[in-house]
């Protein structure tokens, strides 16, 4: 990592934060951007205090014209852009009959078309300096279906093709960028608390029941300390490996899915009903 130019979308917290204080303890030059702005400037700051060299913009990575515009910023400020980390995600759920189009449009804008941006834009500069690295973060839901979160599940088994069939392009062309895709487990993020106040600030009522299970959520589920997460990443990003699992538990539902495809959606729905209080 020692003078590569790393990009990180979604830096202002979360793994994205984590992501860009690993790099920067590891000697990379840092790209980061984020919507907000004060927790990139956190974030910033913490990586200069880290020795990095850090170039930052606010970034709305739904915003395909604002993507390309950054990508050409990043390449003349620093030169080069030997990796991207295409990281900046957005929860949202509900069942099909209860989401609504905007919360699709919401979601898959920035899950999936970040992700498709955050690669078009930035592909030619990696090819460009001869050791590119593209990682697109998914998710354990971009393995398993989960009900009531289809907006999500939908954008992140997207993220998972979508990164796949750009590797098999790539190694098919010869080009010099390695590709790589991320599956996190339950990681101690903000991402389903910030769902709630987005719902509430679009003016939608948010329930007790959807409180209660984003607290539950948070509390039980998202476990690891993001920290500890982007060791994962970063690791397994050094090593060359095109799929990182990221938690005890994505590797478990990994291992499921494989070895039970029928089965795992009947337990996932006991465990859902359980989790609820649904018996």
């Amino acid at each position: 990592m020692r003078g590569k130019v790393a990009v990180v979308t979604g830096a202002a917290s979360g793994i994205g934060r984590a992501l860009a204080l690993e790099l920067a303890r590891r000697g990379a030059r840092l790209a980061l951007s984020d919507v907000d702005e004060p927790g990139l400037g956190e974030t910033a700051g913490r990586a200069r205090s880290l020795g990095a060299q850090v170039h930052t913009a606010r970034l709305d990575v739904s915003d395909r014209a604002a993507v390309e515009a950054y990508a050409a910023a990043v390449a003349e400020h620093s030169g080069v852009v030997h990796q991207v980390y295409n990281n900046a995600g957005v929860a949202g759920g509900g069942t099909v009959l209860e989401t609504d189009w905007a919360e699709y449009d919401r979601v898959l804008s920035v899950n999936l078309f970040g992700v498709i941006h955050g690669t078009k834009a930035f592909l030619p500069h990696l090819v460009a300096s001869g050791d590119g690295h593209v990682v697109n973060v998914s998710s354990l839901n971009g393995i398993m279906g989960q009900g009531r979160m289809t907006a999500y599940c939908t954008s992140k088994f997207a993220v998972r093709g979508f990164t796949e069939s750009l590797r098999a392009e790539l190694l098919a062309a010869g080009h010099p960028v390695r590709v790589t895709v991320v599956h996190p487990g339950g990681v101690r993020t903000n991402i389903a608390t910030a769902a709630l106040e987005h719902a509430r600030a679009s003016g939608r009522e948010v329930t007790a029941d959807e409180e209660a299970r984003t607290r539950t959520y948070t509390e039980k589920l998202l476990r690891m300390p993001p920290e500890r997460a982007a060791r994962t990443v970063v690791d397994g990003v050094e090593a060359g490996r095109p799929r990182i699992l990221v938690g005890t538990d994505a590797r478990v539902v990994d291992l499921l899915v494989r070895l039970a495809p029928r089965l795992y959606p009947v337990l996932a729905a006991r465990a859902e009903r359980r989790f609820t209080g649904g018996g």
